[in-house]
């Protein structure tokens, strides 16, 4: 398991290096900077902003001094938050991104395991059509039309929901952790029925038939821990995309979480925000699916060496 770990992690190395350096790069290159709409800013002035953060250096300095902040842990300041750095920002707005994933994936994987284990039992019955015809229009139908469509019937004609905030109101959570969580298991219900057709077709699910148990006792003991790995595999990266994907949500609900402040940094070009927030979800990705990875070969240790063939 130890060595397991180690190359997941070394792995994760160079993908986090490739992702700073074209996220730094492409963001220097966009047009404008984060003081060209300042209304009459002397040159004097401008230039002493620039060399505040930075900015006058040459952009391969520039590069090299943001990988030695990184190093260090420190995402720099905020361009646009005099007096606050991007990690204050981030911990700042984490907790609530954080919880409306929370609550996001917790709806996803209920709703999704439900419907794949329903259909799995009968495969090619109104059983299995219609939870895998719904989780389609699940994957097809986004979050920023899923949203609207949601506070429109359940906050506006039926007054059942508040429509925005968060922790003020009871009731408040329900529609962003829906809105989030509805494509989430819309896929955890297809990979759970893919999962739990191919167990169920394995021998020792027919032996375990052929035995007299009960299917309850046959899904449960047997099929059930094999057929969720690619529920389990899934949930790592699912978890961090439920993060770093809340932004519209965010903005619909009007959420105090990490997406209001990518959004502003990217209209006002706050590099540092835009970069800290970037480096900091691919962070999050790399872990969670290092998570999902380990809780993966635990239950099926076969996955440390897929190379022979899981032997």
């Amino acid at each position: 398991m130890f060595k397991f770990t180690l190359s997941r992690l070394l792995q994760a190395v160079p993908v986090l290096l490739v992702v700073i350096t074209v996220t730094f790069f492409l963001v220097r290159m966009a047009p404008g900077g984060p003081f060209s709409d300042e209304k009459a800013v002397p040159p004097e002035v401008l230039r002493a902003l620039e060399a505040q953060y930075r900015l006058d250096l040459p952009l391969i300095q520039q590069y090299f001094s943001y990988l030695g902040d990184l190093a260090r842990g420190d995402f720099g300041p905020s361009f646009r938050y005099p007096g606050r750095s991007v990690n204050e920002l981030i911990e700042a707005g984490l907790p609530a991104s954080a919880e409306l994933g929370l609550y996001a994936l917790l709806i996803a994987i209920v709703i999704g395991v439900l419907a794949g284990l329903i259909a799995a039992m009968r495969p090619n019955t109104a059983q299995d059509y219609i939870p895998m015809s719904t989780a389609m229009i699940g994957i097809c139908l986004p979050s920023f039309l899923l949203g609207p469509l949601l506070v429109l019937v359940f906050g506006i004609w039926l007054e059942w929901l508040p429509v925005s905030g968060w922790g003020n109101i009871p009731g408040d959570k329900i529609l962003p952790s829906i809105t989030m969580g509805s494509t989430y298991a819309a896929y955890i219900a297809r990979l759970s029925r893919g999962g739990m057709l191919e167990v169920l077709s394995q021998d020792y699910i027919r032996t375990a038939r052929a035995k007299g148990l009960p299917e309850r006792v046959v899904i449960v003991r047997h099929a059930l821990r094999g057929g969720l790995i690619p529920v389990v595999a899934y949930l790592g990266p699912a978890f961090a995309g439920l993060l770093s994907g809340s932004f519209v949500v965010e903005t619909i609900f009007q959420i105090p979480g990490l997406g209001r402040f990518f959004v502003q940094a990217a209209f006002n070009r706050d590099y540092t925000m835009i970069m800290g927030s970037v480096v900091f979800f691919a962070l999050l990705i790399v872990v969670f699916n290092l998570i999902s990875d380990l809780i993966a070969v635990w239950i099926d240790p076969r996955l440390r060496n897929p190379s022979r063939g899981g032997r």
